[in-house]
């Protein structure tokens, strides 16, 4: 199952205390792919390095590249159904492009996505993503 993270998700995962650590931990464990871009990892690394410094936004960006369940991709086109933020079609371009199952995100911005018939982009919320891990 091919997924898009989104930053603030991908933060809650990381510490071992956190309800979401699953997320990760199956990540880890090649139980979905993350799907990124380059401009995802480099929201990832500054935003992971302010939160939590830069030995450990180092050392999870390097999992994240690392792992053969990582699909790397170039968008060429850009699909900017997201007015209130743009910043958040990165994301949903990196859906699109690798025909991601969901993003995972407790961003509000993407309800939009629900009212839009085609491209057809399943949001989840992380609660509800872990509910899919747990099965």
């Amino acid at each position: 199952m091919n997924i898009v993270l989104d930053t603030n998700c991908l933060l809650m995962s990381l510490s071992r205390r956190s309800p979401y650590y699953l997320v990760w931990r199956d990540f880890v464990d090649g139980k979905y792919t993350l799907c990124i871009t380059n401009e995802i990892l480099a929201e990832y690394e500054e935003i992971l390095t302010q939160k939590v410094g830069t030995e450990i936004a180092s050392n999870v960006i390097n999992a994240i590249l690392d792992l053969p369940n990582t699909k790397l991709v170039q968008v060429f086109y850009h699909l900017h159904l997201i007015t209130a933020d743009s910043d958040d079609n990165k994301f949903v371009d990196c859906a699109f492009k690798t025909n991601a199952r969901y993003i995972v995100t407790q961003d509000r911005h993407y309800d939009v996505l629900k009212q839009i018939s085609f491209p057809h982009i399943d949001v989840a919320s992380i609660d509800e993503f872990l509910k899919i891990l747990r099965g």
